[in-house]
């Protein structure tokens, strides 16, 4: 199944942070927060301004953000756990990330 998310909307799939302690101690997934960063996956063609005009997003397909801890809704889509939000939750966008890390 495909989503297209429709004005400002964003799809982002959270990015799994280590579960270790620098100290190598393992912390267990209910103790764990759920990460503040993920990868855009999709984005709306942008939110209509006061003259009826597209404003672009910003973001794009790929990029690595910075949201909000209560930012966005939990959707699932084909199983995977992915959040929607509006692009004016995102904070910013993580330059030089690289995709190294698992999604969540």
């Amino acid at each position: 199944m495909k989503f297209r998310p429709l004005g400002d909307r964003v799809v982002v799939r959270r990015v799994k942070e280590d579960q270790k302690t620098p100290g190598g101690i393992i912390i267990p997934d209910t103790a764990q927060e759920k990460p503040q960063e993920g990868e855009v996956v999709s984005v709306g063609p942008g939110a209509l301004d006061d003259a009826g005009k597209r404003v672009v997003p910003e973001v794009k397909a790929g990029d690595f953000v910075l949201f909000g801890k209560w930012s966005g809704t939990e959707v699932k889509i084909d199983g995977e756990e992915l959040l929607i939000m509006k692009e004016s939750d995102i904070m910013g966008i993580l330059e030089g990330r690289k995709a190294s890390k698992k999604a969540a």
